[in-house]
Order: structure tokens, then C-alpha cells, then sequence
């Protein structure tokens, strides 16, 4: 199948599924929207990984913190995207208080809406120690125009200058945030979602079990997209990874070397913190039970992949409203790709359809 009109790969996506059973459930796999081969990497993904990324010029970032480049390490995060809204969404500069001091947020907003809305908290990613609120700004836009929601993007403190607990706080901070002030947001109180990426799919986890443990009771749905759910050596039984566990036809050293890049998290323990508190390693939790309805998206060639089908399994098993979304042919951070990849886009309507079905 030959297709490269990205209007139209984003299309095919919405049915070129197939149902897969893998780690104990059933995982909806979206296939290569313009191959019918599997266990190959999705031919724009593969032009990015082999082709030499043109860097800017910028001046360097040198702060080294035990060692680590950090501010080498923040300056490789990212990607240019693209913002593929199709409505004027309203872009609001705030900065709320927290317990450990001010938090700059923004929020987006569909500018038609007379009545109340929805709303996202949105986490980026960044491995807990980078990542920056301008790399989600159109991923955030697309979900608000999607979702007929109003999104907030919280810019989170990062370690290693403020390790755990503090950027867990910020989160659950902003959750309260939109949750007190639901009448001046114009949101409905009954309707909070929280969202993420990598790090952020682990904040927005972690914020779900604390609203739950706290009873306080505030998320209503939680979009968690490839997942950090496991930060220590103590696996726990059910989580055994193997390279095995990917489907490798062809582009062998490309994908392996893909699917091996988030192995070692020695970096973000030496930086954040060692995992084994359920709000650095929600995987560790053991009561799932009581969870609000949740969709956990995973890129096929991602080593979060199978910790985030684990994570899953657990949800269903203690009897809460959950599904897994696997996207073939690509690697981590693909929402990064807005616009580039079709994939990022049908991971944003996905999530809207959850939310306007709230």
C-alpha cells in the first residue's frame, strides 16, 4: 500500500487495526498506515533515525550536575513539530502557587465555546529532568481542539535541582489548581483528566493514585502515553523484559538500538530519586483498584512498552475501565513528531474520543 498524503495516513488510522493478545490482554495494535509488513520500523520514523539531524546554533548548555551533561542532556530533547489544529485555540501565560512556590502553567483554550468544558492537565516529558512546556504546545492545542477541552501544561520543577518529591507535588498542585477554580475556567469539576508523556504518563499515574489514596477524589480519566511506571531494579514478578518480546523483521540494528535507549535509568535514579516509593514506581502499587478510566498509548519499538502493558493488566485485573493502544513501526517520544507523524495525531483523537465520551 502506497499512501503519503499525511491527511490520508491519519485517516487509514483510525481502522487499520487488529486485536492482539499480549501480556495478559487484549492490546488494539494500529498498524503501518502505508505498509502491510510488520515487525518493521514505519518508514518516517526510520528517515529520522538514519538521516543526520541539522542542529542549530545555539550557544551550549553547560551546567553538569554529578557528572551528568544535564544541560547537554535538556538541549537534546525535543523535536519541531507542527500545530495541526483546525480552530483558534486561545493560549493563556499563568503562573499559580504551589506548596514549594510558584508554577507557570498555560492553557489552552477552543475560543467557540459558549458553555463548560472538559479538562486535561497536561505533564511533558524529559526523563524527569528536562523537557519544556513550548515542545507540547501543539500536542496540548491538538488535544484541546479534539477534545473540546480546555488543557493545562504544567511547567513542572525538574530535577536534579529539585528532585522528588517536588515535581510530583507541582503536578497534583495543578490538579487542584483547575479543580478549585472549575467556575473561573469555565470547566465542568466533574470532568478533570490528567495526561502525560514518558516522565509525565508517570506524573499523571501518580496523580491518579494519590487523588484516589487522598480521597480527594478530583480525576475523572487518565491518558497515559508511553509511560515511566517502573524507576527501580525491583521489578516486581509480572515485569520481566526481554528483547524477545519485539517483533524484529528487518532494520535489526536500527530498531534494537531504538527500543534500547530508555534501558539504562541509572541517569534518572542518580537524579530523581531510586524508585521504590508507588509515587516514583506506580507499578510497585497493590491496590489498582478504584482508578479512573484510563487509555495507555505505547510505541511497538519502545522499551516502556512492556512495563506500560503490565501496567495494564493490573488496571483491568482490579476491575477499572482500561484499554492499551500500540502503535507499530515506531519508537519513544512520537507525539514530539505532532503533524510529522500520523500516529501522534490518532493518538490525540483517540484521547479526545475517550474525553468526549466523559
Amino acid at each position: 500500500m502506497k499512501n503519503n498524503k499525511y491527511s490520508d495516513l491519519v485517516e487509514i488510522l483510525k481502522n487499520k487495526t487488529i486485536i492482539e493478545k499480549a501480556n495478559g490482554i487484549d492490546i488494539t495494535i494500529k498498524q503501518i498506515p502505508d505498509l502491510d509488513e510488520d515487525g518493521v520500523m514505519d518508514p518516517r520514523v526510520y528517515k529520522i533515525l538514519t538521516e543526520p539531524e541539522v542542529k542549530k546554533d545555539k550557544e551550549k548548555d553547560n551546567f553538569v550536575f554529578n557528572g551528568y551533561q544535564v544541560g547537554e542532556i535538556r538541549q537534546s530533547m525535543g523535536w519541531d513539530n507542527k500545530d495541526i489544529t483546525t480552530r483558534e485555540i486561545g493560549t493563556e501565560y499563568r503562573t499559580i502557587k504551589g506548596e514549594n512556590g510558584d508554577i507557570p502553567i498555560r492553557i489552552y483554550t477552543p475560543l467557540e465555546n459558549e458553555g463548560k468544558v472538559p479538562c486535561v492537565i497536561f505533564f511533558h516529558g524529559g526523563g524527569f529532568v528536562g523537557g519544556t512546556l513550548d515542545v507540547v504546545e501543539n500536542p496540548c492545542k491538538a488535544i484541546a481542539d479534539k477534545a473540546n477541552a480546555v488543557v493545562i501544561s504544567v511547567d513542572y520543577r525538574l530535577a536534579p535541582e529539585n528532585p522528588f518529591p517536588k515535581g510530583v507535588i507541582d503536578c497534583f498542585d495543578a490538579v487542584k489548581y483547575a479543580y478549585n477554580n472549575s467556575g473561573k475556567l469555565n470547566i465542568y469539576k466533574e470532568k478533570i483528566c490528567v495526561s502525560g508523556d514518558s516522565a509525565g504518563g508517570n506524573f499523571a499515574a501518580v496523580c491518579s493514585l494519590k487523588d484516589r489514596n487522598e480521597k480527594t477524589n478530583m480525576i475523572k480519566y487518565q491518558a497515559l502515553i508511553y509511560p515511566v511506571v517502573i524507576l527501580t531494579n525491583n521489578k516486581g514478578e509480572e515485569y520481566n523484559w526481554q528483547i524477545s518480546q519485539y517483533n524484529i523483521k528487518n532494520n535489526d540494528e536500527i530498531i534494537k538500538k531504538a527500543v534500547l535507549e530508555l534501558r539504562d535509568d541509572s541517569m534518572v535514579e542518580d537524579l530523581y530519586t531510586e524508585g521504590k516509593n508507588i509515587y516514583i514506581s506506580p507499578l510497585l502499587e497493590k491496590d489498582f483498584s478504584n482508578l479512573p478510566k484510563t487509555l495507555v498509548i505505547n510505541a511497538e519499538y519502545d522499551f516502556l512498552r512492556v512495563q506500560g502493558e503490565v501496567y495494564v493488566k493490573k488496571l483491568i485485573d482490579a476491575g477499572v475501565d482500561a484499554r492499551n493502544i500500540r502503535y507499530n513501526g515506531i519508537d519513544h517520544a512520537f507525539i514530539d513528531k505532532c503533524g510529522i507523524y500520523p500516529q501522534a495525531e490518532d493518538c490525540f483523537n483517540e484521547i479526545a474520543k475517550d474525553i468526549r465520551a466523559l
